[in-house]
């Protein structure tokens, strides 16, 4: 029962809750300053621990257990209020002398007066208790929220785990006894101990959890993780709770001199009792905050009765249905009975055995998906109207930059074509799963992510294809085959992982050097054709001169082929006269060689105008034989020379 100081005369000292009003705001104040403190010691070594090692463990188990230690915290301090007023209504305190207001006070002094009145009216109309209930138990929901990561990998937290493991059990302890400490007080002597015992359950259950999560914490197991950051679940539930309650009492009416309630009571924290009664305590909360005593009334008391069966005929009913299964228009369904596929069904409603004896997983039927390689995104890009501007997608000059554009380094030189080089492209795949049953089966059950699947051997394929190509060649002549390249090389890869994905077509959407690169390439372009120019034209000079020596060559190898056919000739004849001469010399002796005397005499002496004198002949005057001819008229008398 409540004390109202005004409409009763009641002597406060003979009141056991009164009498220890002092002792028990002292340790209600002291708990609070330690909760506290622990929790800012944990947010500190979250922190610190958050910058060297963000996918840590750490930070979640102590940014949840401080959540844990601020809610007990907030109710430590919501009944401190109450103790405090306890203590303050035995002894009051002596009247303050409130000061005339001074008429002089002007500028900045007076400004800072009527600012501090106006906080302290707003701290009077609100209320203290209010205002700590909603700060502490919102940065107990802060810490929850702010290290809530369901993607924790798991990690072997060593020795340093067994001794949190420890340290986090002693602390379990040391508030197991104070909660049977709270329990065990009697309603008269403390009546808000066996509101404020719940909330000591909640850091204990949650150490309790932090502790199994370190000691079993590995590198191949993540519930330990996963653990760890539910274990931030029911400190925040019951952090919001007390925040509702908070502003709940905004609109409850307050009287000063009325003795208050206990603000930072938990239903949530109420329901850690065994055996668990949730009906037995949304009743007792009823009957207390409103005056509804659901025990009156018949409806109620029969469904109580009732509750078990009607929930188990509703439960069984349930169960039974999960085997009736609807399969969209666009899909398909695999039917696993007791976790193995047996059938491929159709569109349409399907019955089977219920779950978890037999369940249907979805699967695509026919849809067709458009994968780009540069971004990771799985959301299909909004279609532009007709009517409107050009998306970014659609500008595809060199100088620009493109957010669908993915770099790719080009390892391969060809003569004079420069080797490892970047290149940016948009390669873009249109695929589907298959639409046989096997395909399903396998891109269900062989393929957990089919566009990280395909974007990832893209991705290797790319690399290991442009390894053996040039830029100017995908560029030039190879860009044509590019795409069926890789197609085929992807779709290769796919049916050898059995994924059950079938790529419909390739796309090169774009393919160009970097954008700041681009002004660059095209002065490389330049001088490339111009260099192919003037090599071109070097080689017709060269060509030409190669013909015109090839051409002097060819006459005088013709020209010396010709005189040595002619010097053979001759000097075959000159052998077949020799053995022809040798052979008449065999036969006639001197007579033949008197006749080649002569014969080569006559041949000498053919055209020549000679005078022969001969002593063979005899006499004593040698005869005189004028073989000389002249032309006419001449002169007989005239003395002749005789011819050399």
């Amino acid at each position: 029962m409540r004390v109202d100081l005004d409409a009763e005369e009641v002597r406060l000292e003979s009141l056991p809750r009164f009498q220890s009003a002092a002792v028990q705001a002292r340790q209600l104040y002291q708990l609070g300053v330690a909760l506290a403190l622990l929790a800012l010691l944990a947010w500190a070594l979250a922190f610190f621990i958050g910058l060297f090692s963000s996918e840590s463990l750490w930070p979640v188990l102590l940014g949840n257990n401080a959540a844990a230690m601020l809610v007990l915290a907030a109710g430590a301090q919501s009944a401190f209020w109450v103790a405090d007023w306890r203590n303050g209504a035995l002894n009051p305190p002596p009247p303050a002398i409130a000061a005339a207001p001074d008429e002089q006070v002007r500028g900045i002094e007076g400004f800072n007066q009527r600012v501090d009145a106006g906080a302290r009216r707003l701290l009077v109309t609100i209320g203290a208790p209010v205002l700590w209930l909603t700060g502490v138990s919102g940065a107990a929901w802060w810490s929850v929220q702010h290290t809530w990561n369901l993607a924790l990998p798991g990690l072997a937290l060593g020795t340093w785990g067994s001794v949190a493991a420890g340290i986090a059990v002693l602390l379990a302890f040391a508030l197991l006894v104070f909660e049977r400490y709270l329990t065990q007080q009697q309603p008269g002597q403390w009546p808000e101990a066996r509101l404020l015992a719940p909330l000591v359950r909640v850091p204990i259950l949650t150490l309790l959890l932090s502790a199994v999560c370190l000691i079993f914490s590995s590198d191949d197991v993540v519930w330990p993780a996963r653990l760890a950051v539910l274990t931030g679940l029911l400190p925040a539930a019951v952090a919001i709770e007390l925040i509702l309650r908070a502003l709940a009492a905004l609109f409850s009416p307050r009287r000063d001199r009325l003795e208050p309630r206990m603000i930072g009571q938990s239903f949530v924290a109420g329901m850690l009792r065994w055996p668990p009664q949730p009906l037995l305590a949304l009743q007792s909360e009823l009957h207390n905050r409103f005056g509804i005593d659901l025990r009156q009334i018949w409806a109620f008391t029969y469904m109580r009765k009732a509750f078990l069966p009607v929930l188990a005929v509703v439960a069984a009913v349930g169960w039974v249905l999960s085997g009736v299964n609807e399969i969209p228009l666009q899909g398909r369904g695999i039917y696993e009975r007791f976790g193995e596929p047996v059938a491929v069904l159709g569109p349409g409603l399907h019955a089977g055995l219920p779950w978890p004896l037999g369940r249907v997983l979805a699967v695509e039927n026919g849809v067709v998906h458009e994968l780009a390689t540069s971004t990771e995104s799985t959301i299909d890009p909004l279609l532009t109207p007709a009517d409107a501007l050009p998306p970014l997608t659609a500008n595809r000059l060199w100088d620009a930059t493109h957010v669908n554009d993915k770099s790719q380094v080009i390892a391969s030189g060809s003569g004079d074509k420069q080797g490892f080089q970047i290149v940016n492209m948009d390669v873009r795949f249109v695929y589907r799963i298959g639409l046989g049953d096997r395909a399903a089966i396998a891109a269900t059950y062989h393929s957990a992510d089919v566009p990280t699947l395909i974007r990832s051997t893209a991705s290797r394929i790319l690399v290991h294809d442009f390894a053996s190509r040039t830029l100017d060649g995908v560029l030039g002549e190879q860009r044509s085959a590019l795409a069926d390249d890789i197609g085929r090389a992807v779709q290769a890869d796919l049916d050898a992982l059995d994924s059950g994905v079938e790529i419909l077509a390739t796309l090169v959407e774009a393919i160009h050097p970097p954008a700041g690169a681009a002004n660059a390439y095209h002065g490389v372009q330049a001088a490339q054709i111009s260099a192919q120019a003037l090599i071109a034209r070097e080689r017709g000079a060269a060509s030409e001169q190669t013909n015109v020596a090839q051409l002097q060559a060819s006459v005088a190898l013709d020209q010396a082929h010709a005189l040595a056919r002619e010097v053979n000739a001759t000097a075959q004849t000159a052998d077949l006269r020799f053995g022809a001469e040798q052979k008449a010399y065999a036969s006639a002796g001197h007579a033949f060689l008197l006749e080649q005397y002569l014969s080569q005499l006559s041949l000498g002496l053919n055209n020549a105008k000679l005078l022969i004198l001969d002593h063979r002949l005899g006499g004593s005057s040698a005869p005189t034989l004028d073989l000389r001819s002249f032309t006419l008229p001449a002169d007989p008398v005239a003395p002749r020379k005789a011819a050399q």
